[in-house]
């Protein structure tokens, strides 16, 4: 990952590091229901399991014997003298759910989870959480950041992109990687990685359940990529009706502070009549969602289904009853990003330094756009632009 541009403006320090975390390695939990590799060197792979897996991924850099005083120095150098390519040195798998559909019984006219699969889920719930908390015990903020990526990501893709931006929010927080059994490849990969995007749902739910029911927790920040938006946000759709029909708040209950949709590979229609006429906005602190025209991978999904991708959304595009409900939601902003290097354009969120400069920015400081710290543009009302210049300069 480049280096963003807001350690060009202000150094990335050692001393904002949590002491248990300055040295180059980094430990990633992980969740997934990606089937067990049978490929030498492969641990998961595109196929999928019934059963949900979590463990902690070991990331390091190929760089030989990399000190951490050069990896800090390195992080804060525009262009760098040494490789910094990643290399997952190790995956550790530390528990297992039960195998889903779960067995249920009928009590007394009521469905509920079978005693024994129940007993069994709980454990693993806990477990899972006792590894979350032994984090949390040595960072200075008591946050999460959940990443859950897109189309045609492998396991190790997953977790390089969130060791890197980890890496520089600071090493703050809990980093954990939700990994769906995207990456199917062939010509029919995209319809693949979409189906099982569906395929997934279910884990994720019972992943943001446990999250949600851990009161160590003190906010849930989630990044998510590409197909990804989809995951995340018909998961959230599902868990915010479940609460509210339960007559519970899901801005207290869940937690989540960021909701970020980085590229989103969504319908706008559809966009529009689940999240926007079900009021989903207001059950998060702050939604923000990066858009790019430039974006080739999306206008090639666009062209497919002859839709507006909401991750190549335009102002125009947006009529004035929508531009109002955007308006008076007041938590949503919709970010316009300047043309990135790579031919596709679609990673922008990690690999433009002035995009990542406002993750950064957002989530660590909780800055407002268009504030001295987040130097956004107005184009109008919720919608702003991202110069490619941000922060280049003190």
């Amino acid at each position: 990952m480049p280096t963003p541009n807001v350690f060009l403006h202000k150094p990335y320090l050692e001393s904002e590091v949590p002491v248990a975390f300055r040295e180059t390695s980094m430990n990633l939990i992980y969740v997934t229901d990606r089937a067990i590799s049978q490929k030498v060197g492969q641990k998961y792979n595109a196929k999928r399991s019934s059963s949900m897996a979590y463990g902690v991924a070991k990331v390091n850099f190929e760089a030989p014997s990399l000190p951490w005083h050069e990896l800090v120095a390195q992080s804060n150098a525009p262009k760098r003298t040494v490789d910094l390519s990643y290399v997952l040195e190790q995956v550790e798998e530390l528990g297992r759910y039960p195998v889903s559909p779960y067995k249920f019984n009928q009590v007394q006219g009521r469905l509920a989870i079978d005693k024994s699969v129940k007993e069994k889920k709980q454990r693993h719930e806990n477990h899972l959480n006792h590894i979350v908390n032994e984090q949390l015990k040595v960072s200075t903020n008591k946050d999460v950041v959940l990443f859950v990526h897109g189309f045609n990501n492998t396991f190790e893709d997953s977790v390089f992109t969130l060791a890197g931006i980890w890496h520089f929010l600071q090493r703050q927080g809990v980093p954990i990687v939700y990994s769906w059994p995207a990456a199917a490849g062939g010509i029919t990969g995209y319809l693949a990685d979409k189906e099982s995007g569906q395929f997934t749902i279910f884990h994720l739910k019972e992943t943001l359940r446990a999250l949600f029911n851990n009161p160590k927790i003190e906010n849930i920040h989630i990044i998510a990529h590409s197909r990804g938006t989809d995951v995340v946000t018909t998961t959230l759709r599902e868990l915010v009706i479940e609460n509210r029909a339960a007559r519970g708040n899901p801005r207290q209950d869940f937690r989540i502070e960021n909701l970020i949709l980085a590229a989103p590979d969504l319908d706008f229609g559809i966009i529009k009549q689940r999240l926007m006429a079900e009021q989903f906005g207001p059950a998060f602190g702050k939604i923000t969602i990066y858009t790019s025209q430039e974006d080739s991978a999306l206008g090639l999904s666009q062209w497919l289904t002859n839709t507006i991708s909401f991750g190549r959304l335009n102002t125009q595009d947006i009529n004035l009853n929508e531009r109002e409900i955007f308006k008076s939601t007041g938590n949503v902003s919709l970010i316009k990003v300047p043309k990135s290097k790579g031919f596709i354009g679609h990673d922008y969120f990690h690999s433009n330094p002035a995009v990542s400069s406002d993750l950064i920015n957002l989530i660590l400081y909780n800055a407002k756009p268009g504030s001295e710290k987040r130097p956004l543009i107005n184009i109008e009302n919720n919608f702003w632009l991202l110069n490619k210049d941000y922060l280049i300069t003190p």
